[in-house]
């Protein structure tokens, strides 16, 4: 069942296909004519950005042939990268219908609209046959579903025998607490995060097999300082401009943020699994 608080939360979500494009031509660049990779600077809303994305997609072992199922899927910046270096193709779902129009549109512009299906719909309940992908991916947004069985189950009954389940996202340490977890629901619409053991065994239970697990938290750590770092010069900027303090939440949720993942209690992981 799809969360309100997360339609709400990507409703007003800094990042959007105006915004990719406003930078597009504040820098300059026509509109016309232009190439996946003239979006990758502004698209890749996850941790690590192409660099990320080629690991995962090395994991996952996305080829030429390979039929991706893209669940939350976004903008479909990572879908977009997929498609121009390894040529495959992809069907993005998405749950935002703003951000799933979004996609279909940038898509359209760079010509990729041929090789990328866009459907506006809910990850738990994917909306296609059985046994028609050749791996099932995502990056940084299973913590925004609550109900990790369905999401799971259904990521399994789409993937052909022996498909591959990919993603990464933040997992619980130890130490995270109720009220951290209260935090996080609030700042960035997380209705769960798990440690890696519960995600495996939940994975299990699923019906995967053959489940490989890799620890992000220290790659991760330096991209959220620098994200806190901007943050904050936004807020400067927006003092200066107007005298008041719109982004006086957003920095004091993201230093919470950081140092969480400073002290262990929150982290990353990349997760592979086989069906």
């Amino acid at each position: 069942m799809a969360d309100a608080h997360v339609v709400t939360f990507y409703d007003r979500h800094p990042i959007s296909a105006q915004q990719i494009l406003d930078k597009l031509r504040d820098a300059g660049q026509p509109i016309d004519g232009l190439t996946a990779a003239d979006l990758w600077p502004h698209d890749q809303d996850h941790y690590g950005g192409l660099d990320a994305n080629d690991a995962l997609a090395a994991r996952a072992g996305i080829g030429a042939d390979t039929r991706v199922l893209d669940l939350c899927a976004g903008l479909c910046g990572p879908a977009r990268h997929n498609v121009a270096v390894r040529g495959c193709t992809v069907v993005a779902l998405e749950l935002n219908a703003h951000r799933a129009a979004g996609a279909s549109g940038l898509n359209e512009l760079v010509e990729l609209d041929d090789r990328i299906a866009v459907v506006q719909g809910d990850a738990t309940m994917p909306p296609f046959g059985d046994s028609v992908f050749d791996v099932a991916w995502s990056q940084e947004a299973f913590l925004h579903i609550a109900d990790k069985p369905p999401l799971l189950a259904g990521a399994r009954r789409v993937l052909k025998p022996g498909g591959r389940l990919a993603f990464t996202d933040w997992v619980a340490g130890l130490a995270l607490t109720a009220a951290d977890r209260r935090m996080m629901d609030e700042g960035i619409a997380a209705k769960a995060i798990h440690s890696p053991g519960e995600y495996e065994q939940l994975l299990q239970d699923a019906g995967f097999a053959s489940i490989s697990r890799d620890d992000l938290s220290a790659a991760w750590r330096p991209i959220l300082e620098a994200r806190l770092q901007t943050y904050r010069h936004l807020r400067e900027d927006a003092q200066r401009a107007t005298g008041g303090d719109p982004h006086a939440d957003y920095v004091r949720f993201y230093e919470r943020f950081v140092a969480l993942v400073a002290s262990g209690a929150l982290g990353g992981a990349r997760f592979v699994a086989i069906a």
